[in-house]
């Protein structure tokens, strides 16, 4: 095992969080190290579909998250390549009927107070934005601040911009301590010391957590996504049925799913979102593919005869308040958390490494982390999952 200089901090896990977190904490001058035991975006990053979302997410401190976020992906599309294709395509959420509408009113009412631009428009405004969208819809809400960006380039262009050292295909199997403090980490090939230690590891957060001595209740939920045959502009915004809106904030372990669909710069069509507890269960739901299949062509009949070329799945980082772990660990010093983000992480990830910058440099931070504090899920509740067996691969375990 070798013994590498030291960094400021160290940051497990390589997806587009961790990402973030290495490139703001290097753009406030601190050397970083990243340790992930896969590739980069290799887990829940790389499973995504790249939304930026503000349209979902109620007024209170996730939502204040993503316009935080928002902003700043604006600003890294100027400086990062065009790989990451961002795109502000801008939202449309579609309801079926005139009850559903009246609550997505209300929705919008709250997310305007906090600084989100919503828009209704009725039956004849949707068939203007969306040409193929289903006739019969009672209206919806525009929102002209959702984007989307490609994960996983989205991940690696952050990275690479950020000159942090990368150790990828390095499994980190402690956090070393001292004195009760967190001040490195240990792999099978070297261990790297550091004053602070950042869990960046999605769905494996609370692993990484019982390796320092500490609890973060994070659970995995799983989602599927459909890919189509490269098509025309055919869908123009990232366009989802209301429910979607419940679905996110439900707790249900049970299999959800509501129609989200878009296009992408490339031409294939990308359909989710299904949301379901079952563990690291990675085997294929003939039943999510079907209901996705369905409710896509019922939003968009055009898509009926299409053909899917692949799907894929992987697993939100999911806490039980729905709101992400970020910031210091007072139960151990040295030890930040930027995880739990759910299906969250790629848009909420610049606002997420701004603030770890704000903690590890002592800047006054852009927003509270009062509501993010990783202590917050303390007693029984907050024991974490059993460590996983071995055999998981390494697109689920940094």
């Amino acid at each position: 095992m070798s013994q590498t200089h030291s960094p400021d901090v160290v940051i497990i896990g390589a997806g587009v969080v961790g990402a973030a977190c290495a490139y703001y904490a290097s753009r406030s001058g601190l050397s970083v190290a990243v340790v992930d035991r896969g590739p980069v975006a290799g887990g829940t990053t790389g499973a995504g579909e790249g939304n930026l979302l503000v349209s979902d997410k109620e007024a209170g401190p996730e939502l204040d998250l993503a316009l935080l976020s928002a902003r700043l992906w604006r600003d890294l599309a100027a400086v990062l390549p065009a790989q990451t294709e961002y795109e502000p395509k801008g939202g449309l959420v579609v309801a079926p009927d005139e009850t559903t509408l009246t609550a997505l009113r209300a929705f919008a009412a709250g997310q305007r107070a906090a600084g989100v631009l919503a828009t209704e428009v009725g039956p004849d405004q949707l068939r203007e934005l969306e040409p193929h969208l289903a006739p019969g819809r009672a209206g919806g809400f525009h929102y002209p601040q959702d984007a989307q960006v490609q994960p996983a380039q989205a991940a690696a262009r952050l990275l690479a911009a950020s000159g942090a050292a990368c150790h990828l295909g390095e499994e980190v199997t402690g956090v070393l301590l001292r004195g009760g403090r967190a001040v490195g980490v240990r792999t099978p090939r070297r261990t790297l010391l550091a004053p602070a230690v950042i869990n960046a590891a999605g769905t494996w957060g609370a692993h990484i957590a019982s390796l320092a001595g500490t609890t973060l209740p994070v659970m995995p939920r799983r989602g599927f996504v459909l890919v189509t045959e490269p098509l025309p502009r055919v869908v123009r915004h990232k366009v989802y049925a209301a429910d979607y809106i419940a679905d996110v904030a439900s707790d249900s372990a049970a299999l959800q799913s509501s129609a989200v669909v878009e296009g992408t710069p490339a031409g294939p069509v990308l359909i989710g979102a299904t949301r379901e507890r079952v563990g690291f269960d990675r085997a294929p739901s003939t039943e999510a593919l079907r209901r996705l299949a369905r409710q896509a062509a019922q939003l968009f009949p055009v898509l009926a005869d299409v053909r899917v070329l692949r799907s894929y799945h992987g697993f939100r980082p999911y806490l039980p308040d729905h709101l992400p772990a970020i910031g210091p660990d007072p139960r151990v010093p040295g030890l930040l958390h930027a995880c739990g983000h759910e299906g969250a992480g790629i848009g909420l990830a610049p606002a997420t490494g701004a603030l770890i910058a704000a903690a590890l440099t002592g800047a006054e931070p852009p927003l509270t982390l009062a509501p993010f504090r990783p202590d917050r899920f303390d007693g029984p509740e907050a024991a974490p999952a059993a460590p996983p067996a071995r055999h998981h691969t390494p697109e689920e375990h940094p």
